[in-house]
């Protein structure tokens, strides 16, 4: 595949001087890639094996700060290192960024095992339940954000506020608009390209300046990778030319939110053959409803997974194009869970998911509450037809932080998939992000309470 490497391809390349840095780095719990950049020589002669970084790095917030109550790693522990093993699978060039490439580590201890808490180690072990089933999982990430013509210094001294969007009007298939945008999108779409993520198209979405990327299907694992470097290079490209752009679910009360809408499918591994593909009567697999029925039993228990911050819930409104209540339909985006595709490509969209949320994390959180489904044999109850909306007496996604928290640390579920160690992990994790926003003041009351108050 265009753009990804061998070994032998990369010491040629480092010897012919084209490639001098390697950024060997792994997925954060926010889904954000850390690491370090090692010179072409260095990596193969001794990083290509393992390296090095600090162990706090799966118990920092969002600003990098070291958040106290972590089993796994505290002052009183002294912060020492863990290993970061190169998937060698995932290098590949970073077309944007000259003489560079970059691989994607497992987190490791000092005894070459996955770190639990690990978001990749997570979904590797949802994965290694399906190969005990004879099964894989295949999935898509489809992220939405929102493109600026201000840089990221000049959004920062602004603190974020009166930013100059691409465009000034909802743009959602809009191509005349969208040619505006098309210098950075099109460095995004080949970029990606280069970087061995092949891209299927890139569109206008239901926003002034909000953009959608959408990539072909791949494996469950080496969608994740290319999510978070996907992400990660749309952020480089568009400060390479002077812009920016946020994954905010919702950055704007007025404006659309940005979703991470997921589709998944498994296959019989050793055939690559799809199993929710229909049977002769057009009906779903008797597989497919099981998987269906668990995702939709566990969307209240799995939220945290898929919406992880304070503001992931301020995008779940009426009339949003963000479900509110926990149905599935087919074709119908109103719903939850939508059906859709025919033949091999039936698949499932979770649509609950924002553009902030780590995909290795919901990605797990999806194929355990599936699999449930399947080992449960649960009944999927009839299909949902109409606006998801206006409907009564149905159950309804968690509307806070809070909520999915709760929902969470009450899933016997989640606890037997992941492990107990792995979901107190995130349930501190997620209570430390409830308690830094409960103790701020925002815009909102100073606007608000300062002279009237």
């Amino acid at each position: 595949m265009r753009g990804m490497l061998s070994v032998d391809q990369l010491s040629d390349l480092v010897a012919a001087g084209e490639i001098d840095t390697v950024i060997t780095c792994m997925p954060d719990m926010q889904g954000r890639l850390v690491g370090k950049r090692m010179t072409g020589s260095f990596f193969l002669d001794s990083a290509i094996k393992e390296s090095h970084s600090c162990n706090y790095l799966l118990t920092v917030d969002m600003d990098m700060e070291p958040v106290p109550g972590y089993r796994s790693a505290s002052w009183e522990k002294g912060y020492g290192d863990f290993a970061l093993k190169p998937d060698l699978s995932t290098l590949r060039r970073i077309p944007w960024l000259p003489g560079t490439a970059l691989v994607i580590c497992d987190t490791q201890d000092h005894n070459g095992e996955d770190i639990p808490t690990a978001p990749r180690a997570i979904l590797k072990k949802q994965l290694k339940r399906l190969a005990g089933k004879g099964m894989t999982a295949k999935m898509a990430s489809e992220l939405e954000f929102f493109l600026f013509d201000d840089s990221y210094r000049e959004a920062h001294e602004k603190r974020y506020h009166d930013l100059q969007t691409a465009s000034w009007y909802i743009e959602d298939y809009h191509v005349f608009q969208t040619s505006k945008e098309e210098g950075v999108m099109r460095a995004i779409r080949n970029g990606l390209e280069g970087a061995g993520i092949p891209v299927e198209n890139s569109k206008g979405e239901w926003g002034p300046g909000q953009e959608e990327v959408n990539v072909r299907y791949a494996e469950a694992l080496d969608m994740a990778d290319r999510h978070v470097i996907l992400k990660n290079g749309i952020k480089e490209i568009a400060h390479l030319h002077g812009k920016s752009v946020t994954f905010m679910a919702k950055w704007h009360y007025d404006l659309a939110g940005n979703s991470c809408h997921i589709h998944s499918s498994l296959w019989d591994a050793k055939k690559d053959t799809p199993l929710f593909k229909p049977e002769n009567d057009g009906e779903m697999t008797p597989l497919f409803k099981h998987f269906i029925a668990g995702q939709l039993s566990a969307l209240q228990e799995i939220s945290y997974f898929l919406a992880p911050y304070v503001n992931s819930y301020k995008r779940f409104a009426n009339l949003s194009f963000a479900p509110t209540n926990a149905v599935w339909s087919r074709d119908n985006r109103t719903a939850a869970l939508r059906v859709l595709g025919d033949g091999a490509g039936t698949r499932v969209e979770t649509r609950v998911g924002g553009a902030d949320l780590n995909p290795y994390l919901a990605y797990a959180a999806i194929l355990a509450a599936g699999l449930d489904g399947i080992e449960q044999e649960l009944e999927l109850g009839e299909e949902f037809q109409g606006d998801a909306y206006t409907k009564e007496g149905i159950p309804s996604l968690p509307r806070n932080l809070r909520d999915a928290l709760s929902a969470l640390e009450g899933s016997e579920m989640l606890r037997a998939a992941f492990g107990e160690e792995v979901i107190e992990h995130y349930l501190h994790t997620g209570r430390w992000e409830q308690y830094e926003y409960e103790r701020r003041i925002t815009d909102w009351e100073l606007m608000r309470g300062f002279e009237r108050g």
